[in-house]
């Protein structure tokens, strides 16, 4: 875009500075150039600032923090700022250069620059210290409500100008010059602390400071010279435009007064005003690349941005998917996290038809008045949400509620995706109640690689999400698991459980080979869910109510993979469609005989309280899973060994749906009610001591995936038992719900009496059966007598398999499946069809 056409952009029909110059008399005087007050204030606004230190706040158009703008105005504008300095310094020189960005306003704008050199790292300060990261360097900003700066660069050589490709020469480096980059060049008093304080430890004889306006005093500008002359050290300086702010006297305090006698007007973001306009959000799945940093806290090389660059037409590619019908688009940034999103955004105006703007949230506090002659219109104030180490306090989104906003990408790293961005009153929610699409895009938080080397354990990765792993929405759940899709796991059901009964391997070692139902069994899947779907549905309401009254308004759901998946996933959709709670939803592994995959929890542990997890599981059989999670959690503190789930027929647990054993449909089949997700896999030559445990993703499956219309056909029925959950819910609350362990004395009751001996090869329920019949070599199923459509399926795939069903009358289930208690090729076949008499 050309700078004509920029102004034109962000010029108002009234100057979004005459609110402020008019009450306080502080004018904007451009460079003596003809047009140079209109330029500038075509670049500037001014508002008021909540800081006893300066009163006013010059407000960029063009810097895409506080007033959205189009995101390629906003990184043209930089890159433009480099291409200069890189004719200032000449290509030799740009080479060995190191570009120096200022937290929090200014780490796009100097990271756009350091693109303009093209050739130069990047590294800007921070206010978030980085445990494990040595410090480089550091200095003060004394205008600044919040002052100090830190340096964390991950290669200790960076600032020394020892920073050229490895393999050049490290003396042809040293004494590289250094560029620093502010949005505005005001006293100059910031950019003479860091060159003092980084002159003191790295000397150079070069410096350039970048700015996108220079509003130096005619006192000030002598300043910079005399400063130069003083270090030994040349200093440039390159400014978009220049001019100077005439304040009068007194104008600190009449900016307070005013501050204070309009205090709370355009403050949207009102706790009672989230709460009538809530709305769910969706998650988009960046698939950000590895390796690649989020910003340059830590450093940002030439070859980060050489495998950042082909890929960002994909991740613009995914958010243009989930924006619907959005016509006015806001990628929204956060706090230092401005590349990021700058450069989505700037991709994303290549592949939508819709307006697209951009800006971020901050830590500065700045008065909102609804006038065009001020700056800010508008502001939304909401908690911290990234743990900072100068604790708690309030964040601020400007200009973004009542802009016309239909849809916000929300931009954070990992470190700031916790419990406070999700919470009633935090940021997601503070939108929702201004947009009608609330997106959020997660980029990962890059840890240098020596601190990654130090930990133990080391960092793990951020959940898999689909579609690049399941079919699920990649908001409805995030899978802590590793994908061993490449890996040949499945095995002939006799070799398995040949291989399990003579203690040679273990289930989770390998894989049954994926079910896959006939025409005949589908119709038989369809029809049981039409005819069950409105019982899924209150049995899901009824435990997703319980789980709020008794364990809090913001619980973690962590389904057990992968029957408690899809009822962890319905369960966060009825949260959200009764209550419009965004709930965190993973699933992680957990093995009979090996535990639950403690990288999980250590996971979850990082980045959510424990006590708000709730585990969830689709059905209890006999109870070994709730008393395998209770004996796995032992060593963990915080966690709550409960487990929610939506039926409970072995009376094992205290919260439940229902204690009736009934057909869940997504009991009846494999990945393709699930995700296309496989069951877990745990074995020592795939799985590590610093992994998740792993599991598959059938993507060849996709044809035969019925997991969403499961997921929809149930949800479809909410509206509907609402009146029944409430009247299930206050009674189950107030019953005595311990569990009773009826199914587990009725399991060993059968393993006598059937001559097994083994309880484990009891699996009782309908939903036990039914995996017994998939997945494992069956010998009989004992069926209640007089049992109905909850068993067509089951008498289906036992006719299949040429297993017989042995009507009783004495059952406290419905049916259960019994496994060959002395399994050989003689004894069934070797198709495991055949079958030994009692």
């Amino acid at each position: 875009m050309s700078e004509r056409a920029a102004r034109k952009e962000t010029a108002n029909v009234v100057w979004s500075g005459s609110w402020v110059a008019e009450r306080l008399g502080v004018a904007l005087v451009g460079n003596g150039k003809p047009d140079g007050d209109r330029e500038l204030k075509d670049l500037l606004g001014l508002a008021l600032r909540r800081n006893p230190k300066r009163a006013h706040l010059l407000v960029s158009n063009v810097l895409g923090k506080h007033v959205p703008q189009k995101p390629s105005v906003v990184y043209g504008v930089g890159f433009e700022l480099g291409r200069r300095v890189r004719e200032l310094l000449g290509d030799a020189e740009a080479r060995r250069a190191v570009v120096l960005g200022y937290a929090e306003t200014a780490t796009g704008l100097g990271h756009a620059v350091a693109d303009g050199l093209g050739v130069a790292p990047y590294l800007h300060s921070t206010r978030r210290p980085v445990e494990g990261v040595e410090r480089a360097g550091g200095f003060e900003e004394s205008h600044s409500h919040a002052t100090s700066h830190l340096l964390l660069p991950e290669d200790p050589n960076l600032l020394a100008g020892e920073c050229g490709p490895a393999d050049a020469d490290t003396d042809a480096y040293a004494d590289a010059p250094l560029v620093l980059v502010d949005d505005e060049f005001s006293t100059g008093n910031t950019v003479l602390n860091t060159i003092r304080a980084l002159h003191e430890r790295y000397p150079r004889s070069r410096y350039v400071v970048v700015a996108l306006v220079d509003m130096r005093s005619p006192a000030d500008r002598g300043r910079l010279t005399e400063f130069a002359a003083e270090i030994g050290a040349r200093v440039d300086l390159v400014a978009r435009s220049s001019g100077t702010v005439t304040l009068p006297e007194g104008v600190l305090e009449k900016g307070q007064a005013l501050v204070t006698a309009h205090e709370g007007a355009g403050s949207a973001g009102s706790r009672a005003a989230v709460e009538q306009g809530r709305r769910p959000c969706t998650r988009v799945d960046l698939q950000w690349p590895v390796g690649v940093p989020d910003g340059g806290r830590h450093g940002f090389t030439p070859a980060h941005r050489a495998a950042l660059e082909p890929v960002l037409p994909a991740m613009a590619a995914r958010i243009a998917a989930s924006l619907g019908g959005a016509r006015r688009v806001l990628i929204l940034g956060f706090e230092e996290l401005m590349y990021a999103p700058l450069r989505l955004g700037a991709a994303l105006e290549d592949h939508t038809d819709a307006e697209v703007r951009y800006s971020t949230t901050t830590r500065s506090p700045v008065l909102a008045v609804d006038d065009p002659g001020y700056a800010i219109r508008s502001r939304l104030v909401f908690p911290a949400h990234d743990n900072p180490a100068d604790g708690p306090g309030d964040r601020y989104a400007y200009n973004v509620a009542g802009a016309g906003f239909d849809a916000v990408v929300v931009t954070v790293d990992s470190t700031a995706d916790t419990p406070e961005l999700h919470a009633p009153d935090g940021l997601l929610a503070q939108l929702a109640a201004h947009t009608d699409h609330v997106l959020l895009a997660v980029v990962p938080s890059y840890v240098p690689s020596y601190v990654s080397e130090r930990q133990e354990p080391p960092m793990l990765p951020e959940p898999l999400r689909g579609p690049a792993f399941s079919s699920y929405a990649p908001d409805e759940v995030g899978w802590l698991l590793q994908d061993l899709s490449g890996t040949e796991l499945e095995a002939p059901t006799e070799e398995r459980e040949e291989a399990i009964q003579s203690g040679g391997a273990h289930y989770a070692e390998s894989l049954p080979v994926e079910y896959q139902p006939s025409a005949q069994y589908q119709s038989l899947f369809k029809a049981a869910l039409d005819l069950s779907a409105a019982r899924v549905a209150r049995a899901v309401g009824t435990v997703t109510e319980t789980v709020l009254a008794e364990r809090g308004a913001r619980p973690v759901l962590v389904s057990l993979a992968r029957a408690g998946t899809p009822v962890g996933v319905l369960m966060r959709r009825w949260a959200r469609h009764r209550h419009g709670l965004d709930l965190p939803h993973y699933a992680v592994s957990i093995v009979r005989g090996r535990g639950i995959d403690a990288n999980a929890l250590r996971w979850l542990a990082a980045h959510h309280d424990p006590a708000d997890v709730v585990f969830v599981d689709g059905w209890t059989g006999k109870g070994a899973i709730t008393r395998e999670l209770s004996a796995a959690l032992d060593g963990f503190g915080g966690f709550n060994s409960e487990i929610a789930v939506l039926a409970d027929p072995g009376g094992c647990v205290r919260t439940y749906g229902t204690r009736e054993d009934f057909l869940i449909p997504s009991a009846c089949l494999n990945s393709t009610v699930s995700g296309l997700i496989s069951r877990t896999v745990l074995r020592s030559d795939l799985v590590g001591p610093d992994d998740f445990h792993g599991a598959k993703f059938y993507r060849e499956l996709a044809d035969t995936d019925v997991s969403g219309h499961f997921l929809d056909t149930v949800a479809d029925h909410f509206d509907e038992v609402v009146d029944a959950v409430d009247a299930e819910t206050k009674e189950l609350l107030a019953a005595d719900r311990a569990p009773t362990w009826e199914g587990w004395a009725a399991v060993e009751r059968i393993s006598e009496e059937y001559g097994i001996h083994d309880v484990n090869l009891v699996k009782p329920g309908v939903g036990e059966t039914t995996r017994v019949l998939l997945r494992r070599v069956p010998w009989k199923i004992l069926a209640k007598r007089g049992a109905g459509a909850d068993l067509e399926h089951i008498r289906l795939l036992a006719e299949q398999r040429g297993v017989p069903v042995e009507e009783i009358d004495e059952l406290p289930y419905t049916c259960v499946g019994l496994i060959h208690p002395k399994y050989t090729r003689g004894a069934t076949g070797a198709d495991g069809r055949a079958v030994e008499s009692k």
